[in-house]
């Protein structure tokens, strides 16, 4: 393949129809690296997340009891619930550093080194959790919880790229949502080993820390067979037969299909400019629109209350009757609820456009925030409110999941071009962490501030984000990326619903 530019006859109806025919087929390479990358990287995410709220009085007192033991000092009530609070942001602010570090690390490294690096952190963190414990050290656990961030922040702003960069046009939307439901699966892992029965105890709560690892450490001894993402290596790393021997790979050895394929890529290749950075893309006009698309749709993600219900449902659940031991299983149901509706969307995002089922989702969000904020209110007033609270939890959970869910964690590979699709992507990851941060810092004051009404503020997230999405995000599915660039170039003055 020259670097000059292709040029071919646009195909017939019928010999398009029989490439995406081709394109619909996931050979056996592409289904193991999207597993394994999934369950040896986004799962970890998600554990991490989901593994930290069931022991967490135990953790609270073994910090107390190191400090008295280490410094001969005895914290305070306010002191320690100012550690916690340290312990627990610090993933966060990790989380935030590893996004804004992604765009470097994936242009520079590719993308599945970059991966590499997530697993290597996610092994190192483990290490300092396992350790801490046996070393009495907080700042061990501080560290770790720091460096598990950084991977997690990493993989959430690299993996959904890597995947839809190796997938074929027809696949991507299948592909692109494999980031969420590992994530969301590793919630509800970390929820189950969490448990008093596993590890949620006061002698093993490192150990369900830690326990992650052995998922990273089986996942990556597949990664000799991952191959590199065959746009990088066309378009930024300047490999050309490298890239089409990755395709040939991936492909099934299908040469017409690989061409097909080549030629768009140096199409794309004449009118890519240099790799950018983040701070050359943020500075771009053109790109307004896809930055604030992105970063919206990853930060309304966690603007949305998705988190807050979670943290709620367990109290709601009390309220219906559950005992306490009760209402931590039937919020482990919830989340099963959460990943067992994930599990639809690879063909949700294959046959249904991403606006409609992204509006249906926010839409549905909305309205059930708005009942649940009044129904929570008044829960003592009638014992059928309380099975209303956990009508509305459920149907929550299932809306948010068709595309609030997964369609953020894909949507900048859609819709930027080689070159700023890392910068863009880490940016849209960075607005996921922050907007995690925001909620998790001020969800807890609100809520003794304001009590159920708390709630009405994810309900403007969702409302706003609907508007967005009505006139300003185009549809992607099927098309190509330079198609999609060139309907929101022109900033908010864009109309992309004419297309």
């Amino acid at each position: 393949m020259t670097d000059q530019k292709a040029s071919f006859l646009p195909p017939s109806p019928q010999s398009e129809q029989s490439r995406f025919s081709e394109a619909e087929k996931m050979g056996f390479l592409l289904l193991l690296v999207a597993l394994s990358t999934t369950f040896g990287t986004a799962v970890p995410v998600g554990y991490t997340i989901g593994v930290v709220n069931a022991p967490a009085e135990y953790m609270r007192n073994w910090c107390n009891a190191t400090f008295i033991e280490r410094y001969g000092a005895t914290l305070t009530e306010n002191g320690l619930d100012i550690l916690w609070a340290s312990i627990v942001s610090v993933f966060l602010i990790g989380g935030c550093a590893g996004s804004l570090g992604g765009a470097w690390i994936a242009d520079n490294l590719g993308r599945k080194k970059s991966l590499l690096v997530c697993g290597v952190l996610f092994v190192i963190a483990a290490l300092f959790f396992i350790f801490c414990r046996m070393a009495n050290s907080v700042e061990m656990l501080i560290i770790g919880r720091l460096i598990v961030g950084f991977a997690s922040g990493l993989t959430t702003a690299t993996l959904p790229m890597y995947l839809l960069e190796l997938a074929p046009l027809s696949l991507r939307g299948t592909l692109g949502v494999f980031c969420s439901i590992g994530v969301t699966g590793g919630v509800v892992v970390g929820q189950v080993f969490s448990l008093q029965e596993i590890f949620g105890t006061d002698e093993l709560w490192h150990w369900a820390l830690s326990f992650y690892v052995v998922l990273v450490v089986v996942c990556f001894v597949m990664a000799p067979w991952w191959p590199e993402s065959p746009k990088y290596l066309y378009l930024t790393a300047n490999k050309k037969d490298e890239a089409k021997t990755v395709l040939l790979r991936l492909r099934g050895n299908d040469p017409n299909f690989v061409q097909y394929e080549l030629e768009e890529m140096n199409q794309e290749l004449v009118e890519k400019s240099d790799t950018r950075s983040v701070k050359s893309v943020i500075s771009d006009p053109a790109l307004l629109l896809p930055i604030v698309l992105v970063c919206a749709l990853q930060g309304g993600q966690q603007l949305s209350g998705v988190n807050a219900v979670f943290y709620y449902s367990v109290s709601i659940f009390e309220s219906a009757g559950f005992s306490s031991t009760n209402a931590k299983w039937a919020n482990l149901g919830a989340g099963c609820l959460n990943l067992a509706t994930a599990f639809f969307t690879p063909l949700l995002m294959k046959h249904i456009n991403r606006r409609p089922i992204s509006l249906i989702s926010c839409a549905g969000s909305a309205l059930f925030l708005f009942i649940l904020t009044f129904v929570v209110n008044y829960i003592n007033y009638t014992s059928w409110m309380a099975y209303a609270c956990i009508a509305c939890v459920l149907l929550y959970i299932f809306v948010y999941q068709l595309g609030l869910g997964p369609i953020p964690y894909f949507i900048g590979s859609e819709l930027c071009s080689i070159s700023e699709r890392a910068a863009i992507m880490a940016l849209g990851s960075l607005g996921s962490w922050s907007g995690n941060f925001i909620v998790g810092i001020s969800f807890p004051i609100l809520q003794s501030l304001w009590g159920a009404w708390v709630f009405l503020p994810f309900v403007a997230t969702c409302i706003l984000l609907i508007v967005l999405i009505y006139f300003y995000l185009p549809e992607t599915r099927g098309k190509d990326v330079p198609e999609i660039a060139l309907l929101i170039s022109n900033g908010f003055k864009s109309n992309p619903r004419k297309s």
